[in-house]
C-alpha cells in the first residue's frame, strides 16, 4: 500500500489526523494548562507547602470560622469605643448586682460597674496577653531550639538539661510564687512569666525539626557548596522547619489567654484597676447563686475565645502537616 503524500509531495508519517498529530496535539494542550489538583500552580510548577496549606485552609470552615471570630476579637480589643461606649472603671453602688436592662444589656457586676463594658475591655487584655506571649515564646523557643538543633554537642546538652528543669515547675505554682511579688496592675509582668515558663516547650519543637531538616539532601549540598552557617540556618533550614512551631505557637496562644485568667482569678495576675476576665470571674464566683449573669457572660466571652484560637491552631495543622492530606 502506498504511504499517503502531502500536497507538496513529501511523505506524511502518519497521515492527516494520524497517532503523531494527536500527540502534538495533546502536548501543546497539556502545555496551555495553567495548573490542576495534581499539586502543580501555573505553568506546571510544583505548589510549595505555603501555598497547598492556604489553598486547604480556605476550603476548612473551621479555619474560616475561627478567623472570624478572632478578626472581630482583634478590632475590639484595639478599639473598644466601637461597641461599648461607657466607662469599664465607673462603678455605682447603687446598681450592684442589678441583672439586665436597657442601655446595660449585660447587667452590673457587685461595685456598680457595667458587666458588658466590662466583658468587651476586656477582650484587649487577654489579646494583648496572648499574642505578645506567643510571640515571646516563639522567638525565644526557636532561637534556642535551633541552635542546639543545628550546632548539637555542648549546645544540645545544656539546652536538653535546662529544658528539664522548666519542666520540672507547675506552671500555676510557679505562677504564684513569681508573680506574688509583683505590684504592677499592668500585663508585662503576666507576660514576661508566661514566656519564662512557655519557651522550653517551643525549644524542644525547633530542635527536633532543625535536625530533621539539616539532614536533608539540599542543606549537605549547600554545605559541600560552601555556604555558610548562617545563610544554610537562614535560606535552607528555617523556612523548612518553621511550621511545627507555627502550628504549636497557635494552639499555645489560647492557652496563654486561659493561664492568664486562671492567675488574675487566683489574685496574683492581673489587679485592679486592670480590666480583665479573670478579675470580673473572681469577684463573681461569691455571687453566683443570687447574680450568676456577672460570672457567665465573662466566663463565656473567655471560652469562645480560648476555643476560637485552638480550633483556628488545629486548622493549621491540618493544613501544615503533610501527613494528614
Amino acid at each position: 500500500m502506498p504511504e499517503p503524500q502531502s500536497s507538496d509531495g513529501a511523505i506524511s508519517p502518519a497521515g492527516a489526523g494520524g497517532p503523531m498529530d494527536l500527540a502534538l496535539e495533546e502536548g501543546t494542550s497539556l502545555e496551555k494548562t495553567p495548573g490542576g489538583p495534581d499539586g502543580t500552580g501555573p505553568a506546571g510548577k510544583p505548589r510549595s507547602l505555603w501555598s497547598d496549606a492556604w489553598r486547604d485552609l480556605r476550603r476548612n470552615p473551621v479555619f474560616i470560622i475561627s478567623a472570624l471570630v478572632i478578626t472581630f476579637l482583634v478590632i475590639i480589643s484595639i478599639w473598644p469605643s466601637l461597641i461599648a461606649s461607657g466607662d469599664p472603671l465607673q462603678a455605682n453602688l447603687d446598681d450592684a448586682q442589678k441583672g439586665s436592662e436597657p442601655g446595660h444589656p449585660f447587667g452590673f457586676d457587685p461595685q456598680g460597674r457595667d458587666v458588658y463594658t466590662r466583658v468587651v475591655y476586656g477582650t484587649r487584655t487577654s489579646v494583648t496577653v496572648g499574642v505578645c506571649s506567643t510571640l515571646g515564646v516563639a522567638i525565644l523557643g526557636s532561637l534556642f531550639g535551633g541552635l542546639a538543633g543545628f550546632f548539637g554537642g555542648w549546645w544540645d546538652s545544656i539546652l536538653s538539661r535546662l529544658t528539664d528543669v522548666f519542666f520540672g515547675i507547675p506552671v500555676v505554682l510557679g505562677g504564684l510564687v513569681f508573680l506574688s511579688v509583683v505590684t504592677s496592675s499592668t500585663v508585662w509582668p503576666v507576660v514576661g512569666f508566661i514566656v519564662l515558663l512557655g519557651w522550653p516547650q517551643i525549644a524542644r519543637i525547633a530542635r527536633g525539626s532543625v535536625i530533621t531538616a539539616k539532614q536533608n539532601d539540599y542543606v549537605q549540598a549547600a554545605r559541600a557548596l560552601g555556604a555558610s552557617n548562617s545563610r544554610m540556618m537562614l535560606r535552607h533550614i528555617t523556612p523548612n522547619a518553621i511550621a511545627p512551631v507555627i502550628v504549636v505557637a497557635t494552639i499555645a496562644l489560647g492557652t496563654y489567654i486561659s493561664l492568664e485568667a486562671t492567675l488574675s482569678y487566683l489574685g496574683v495576675g492581673l489587679k485592679d484597676p486592670a480590666v480583665s476576665w479573670g478579675i470580673d470571674i473572681s469577684a463573681a464566683s461569691n455571687y453566683i447563686r443570687n447574680a450568676p449573669h456577672m460570672l457567665l457572660w465573662p466566663a463565656g466571652a473567655l471560652a469562645i475565645t480560648v476555643l476560637a484560637f485552638i480550633m483556628l491552631g488545629d486548622a493549621v495543622r491540618d493544613a501544615l502537616d503533610p501527613k494528614l492530606r
